[in-house]
C-alpha cells in the first residue's frame, strides 16, 4: 500500500488533500517521493518561516534531541528559559504561556481574559467580542470565537460568551459593549477570512476603548506574527500593543508551538492549577524557536522581508489576470479576474509551485528566506498558470 492509500485508509479524512507526497526539502524547494521539485510559496501555511531544513534550525533541534527530548513542566529547562526571556524582550511583553498550537494559544488568551475580569469584577463580565470573518482555531471554544458561519456546523452546542461585530464598523462594535464584555479579540489581518487587513484607525479606536473601559485587547497573530508582515508583530504597523498576543506557526520554524504573551496587567492572572500543558515549552521545540528568533531578529533581516514583499507584490500586479492584492508584507491575498483560486492552486501544484487559497483568493505565504531567484522561478510558474 502506498503513502496516499495508507493515509486515506487509516487517518480520518479531515483534509482536502492534494495527491502529492512531500519527501524532503531544502531552502524554498520541496521534492516529492518521485523526485519532482516544487518552489514553495506556502511554507506549510506559514510555518516553515526559514524555508525547508534551515541549517541553523536543524543543528539547534538535532543538538537538543541528543540532550533531552522532553521534560514536564514540574521542572525547568534551559531552552524554555532562553526562549521565554528572549521573546519577551523582543516583543516587550511580560510573561508567556507555552502550548502546542495556535488554537491552544487562543484558548489560553480567552482564559486569561475571563479570569482577569472574574478576579477584578466578578463572574458576570465574561463576554468576548470577536469579529465577523475571523478565524481563531478548530477547538470547540475557538470555533465558538470564530466569526464565520461555515465553521459553525455539526458541533452544537457551542460554548457561549462570544458576540460578533462587523469588521471595520466601530459603531457596530460599540453597540455590543453592554457591560458584560471582558475582552475584544481581533486579527489585524484576517488570514483565513481572505487576507483582509483591518483599518488602522479602527484598530486604534478599539485599543482606546479597551484602555478606557479596562477591557483586554487580545490580538491573534498566529499567522501574522514573527516577521510575516515586515515587522516582528503585525500590530506594530497599526500603532497598538495588545494586552494579550498569541503566536504559533512561524515561531517554531516547523515544529508545533503556541505562545500566549501577556503584558504587565495580566502577568499574574494565570496561577498554579488554572492552566497547564504536558508538552508546552518542549525543549526541542524551544531550541528550534530560539534558532528562528536568531535569524528573524538579525540586523537587516526584516528590512529584507519588506524589500522582498515590495518586489513580489510589484511583479504580481503586472499579471493581467490579477485584479487586486490584499494583506501586508509577505502575507498576500490575490483576487483574480476570471479564474477560480482553487483551480489555480491545483494547476500550480502540477506545474511545480506550492501555493494556498483563502476563500476566493489565491494566498501566498512564502518562506521569509526566499531568494530573488526562487521568487522569480515561482512567479514564472504562476504567470504560466494564469495565462500571462
Amino acid at each position: 500500500m502506498n503513502t496516499i492509500q495508507a493515509t486515506d485508509q487509516y487517518t480520518m479524512r479531515a483534509f482536502g488533500r492534494i495527491p502529492l507526497v512531500e519527501a524532503q526539502g531544502k531552502s524554498c524547494t520541496c521534492t516529492d517521493e518521485n523526485g519532482k521539485t516544487y518552489i514553495d510559496m506556502g511554507s506549510g501555511i506559514g510555518c516553515n518561516v526559514l524555508g525547508w531544513c534551515n541549517d541553523a534550525w536543524v543543528d539547534a533541534v538535532c543538538g537538543q534531541v541528543k540532550k533531552l527530548q522532553h521534560a514536564c513542566n514540574y521542572y525547568y529547562t534551559q531552552p524554555q528559559a532562553e526562549f521565554a526571556e528572549r521573546l519577551c524582550k523582543i516583543t516587550g511583553f511580560s510573561r508567556m504561556f507555552l502550548g502546542n498550537s495556535g488554537a491552544e494559544a487562543n484558548e489560553c488568551a480567552i482564559k486569561v481574559a475571563r479570569k482577569y475580569s472574574s478576579d477584578k469584577y466578578g463572574k458576570n463580565r465574561g463576554t468576548i467580542i470577536t469579529l465577523k470573518n475571523s478565524f481563531h482555531g478548530r477547538t470547540i471554544e475557538t470555533l465558538a470565537a470564530t466569526g464565520q458561519d461555515v465553521f459553525h456546523r455539526y458541533f452544537y452546542p457551542f460554548p457561549t460568551g462570544f458576540v460578533f461585530a462587523e469588521a471595520n464598523n466601530l459603531d457596530d462594535l460599540k453597540s455590543k459593549l453592554d457591560g458584560t464584555v471582558c475582552a475584544i479579540m481581533i486579527e489585524v489581518i484576517q488570514g483565513e477570512g481572505g487576507v483582509c487587513a483591518l483599518d488602522k484607525d479602527y484598530v486604534q479606536a478599539i485599543a482606546n476603548i479597551c484602555e478606557e473601559q479596562d477591557i483586554l485587547l487580545l490580538i491573534d497573530e498566529v499567522q501574522t506574527g514573527v516577521g510575516r508582515t515586515g515587522t516582528f508583530l503585525a500590530q506594530e504597523q497599526f500603532g497598538v500593543k495588545a494586552n494579550v498576543t498569541t503566536l504559533a506557526k512561524a515561531i517554531g520554524g516547523g515544529l508545533p508551538i503556541g505562545v500566549t504573551l501577556v503584558d504587565e496587567k495580566c502577568a499574574d492572572v494565570i496561577t498554579p492549577g488554572t492552566h497547564g500543558s504536558t508538552f508546552g515549552g518542549n525543549p526541542v521545540v524551544c531550541a528550534g524557536a530560539c534558532a528562528v528568533l536568531n535569524q528573524i531578529t538579525a540586523p537587516g533581516f526584516l528590512d529584507s522581508v519588506k524589500e522582498k514583499a515590495a518586489y513580489l507584490r510589484g511583479e504580481l500586479q503586472k499579471i493581467p489576470e490579477v485584479d487586486s492584492l490584499s494583506g501586508i508584507g509577505m502575507m498576500i491575498g490575490i483576487t483574480l479576474k476570471t479564474k477560480d483560486a482553487h483551480d489555480v492552486m491545483l494547476a500550480a501544484n502540477d506545474a511545480g509551485l506550492l501555493i494556498l487559497t483563502a476563500k476566493e483568493k489565491v494566498r501566498l505565504l512564502p518562506p521569509l528566506t526566499i531568494t530573488k531567484e526562487e521568487t522569480d522561478a515561482g512567479l514564472a510558474i504562476l504567470r504560466s498558470v494564469l495565462g500571462a
